[in-house]
């Protein structure tokens, strides 16, 4: 399985901001990790650790946050999280979520609605802040759900066949699991790297082997992935089961004028709104998802030397440095920074 890139919080703050035309609002990184951990403290939240994924170049970039309230109940196997991603490119809006990381693993849960930006223009440094608070006042009730949710999927019976069928939807019907991912998956099932404390023929444990798959996905999709994924798992186990969630926390405020404007570009360009697009001015389009989709396809991990490396086979701690990253469609390699590996290009 080829791994997903963490990298320096510095890494993150040091990517080149982008030149667009002056309608566009940068929104950096810094400015959304700034706000973030400020909103945070502020309404008493710890931040525990801190984790940054990004592309090569850093334009699409994510932050996850494991937190904990200065006061309230404890969960002996889950935390509560807040991850956000943003990008540079124009190949996703921003959005955060709170949600939750299994303690055993780190694997992230997210639930509810994601809260979006809708475009970068205009006032949208204020609308991100806006957003990124909606979903702190709503950390509890969010995370009061998901706890719910472990709950009824630890409680539920989960055969091998059935995983199996589960499995063959969310590839062939839902496009919620790539091939690579479902390889993962696979393994996990014959021999699972973590004790979920369950039988194996357990919701719960199927439910852990895709979140550990993800770990793999792109930066820019790994949180709706992650939230599609809880849904589908609520929709189609535990509704089928007789089990009824908790009321779903929306705080999702989008800008209706904004989306009557995107729903109008989508039209007049012929473009789905399920695909991640960029308009030259010439009028020219390029699905930005699988432009880069396949370049991060060709990440493979290569050992350079027998000396232990941290983590497992799948992840390194953190990336060091990026060689030439300015060579696009040509092979670079990212070192981690106590050179135990290459991620090769």
């Amino acid at each position: 399985m080829k791994s997903q890139i963490e990298v320096t919080k510095d890494f993150v703050v040091n990517a080149p901001l982008p030149s667009h035309a002056n309608t566009y609002t940068v929104i950096s990184h810094k400015f959304v990790i700034d706000n973030t951990k400020q909103m945070l403290a502020n309404s008493g939240f710890i931040i525990t650790n801190e984790l940054y994924r990004a592309n090569n170049r850093g334009e699409v970039a994510q932050g996850i946050y494991h937190i904990k309230p200065l006061s309230g109940h404890n969960d002996n196997e889950i935390g509560m999280m807040f991850a956000w991603t943003n990008s540079y490119d124009k190949s996703i809006k921003f959005q955060c979520a709170i949600g939750a990381h299994v303690f055993a693993c780190s694997n992230g849960m997210v639930c509810g609605e994601l809260n979006y930006a809708r475009k970068h223009t205009g006032t949208a440094d204020q609308e991100i802040k806006m957003q990124i608070s909606n979903q702190i006042k709503n950390a509890q009730k969010a995370f009061d759900r998901i706890k719910d949710d472990r709950d009824n999927l630890r409680k539920t019976p989960l055969t091998f066949k059935e995983q199996a069928q589960l499995l063959g939807r969310m590839y062939f019907n839902e496009d919620l699991i790539g091939s690579r991912q479902m390889s993962c998956v696979k393994d996990e099932m014959e021999k699972p790297s973590y004790d979920y404390q369950c039988d194996q023929e357990n919701a719960w444990a199927f439910y852990n082997h895709v979140t550990h798959s993800y770990k793999s996905v792109h930066p820019r999709s790994w949180l709706s992935d992650t939230k599609n994924f809880h849904d589908f798992m609520v929709a189609n186990v535990l509704n089928g089961m007789g089990i009824t969630p908790m009321d779903s926390v929306n705080t999702n405020n989008i800008i209706e004028d904004e989306v009557a404007e995107d729903e109008t570009i989508s039209q007049l360009h012929d473009i789905n709104n399920n695909e991640e697009v960029y308009i030259h001015d010439d009028g020219i389009t390029i699905d930005l998802d699988l432009e880069e989709n396949q370049d991060w396809d060709k990440m493979k991990i290569v050992k350079k030397n027998d000396f232990p490396y941290h983590g497992d086979a799948d992840h390194v701690d953190y990336v060091d440095h990026v060689d030439r990253i300015d060579t696009y469609n040509q092979p670079y390699t990212v070192d981690d920074a106590d050179g135990d590996f290459d991620f090769e290009f």
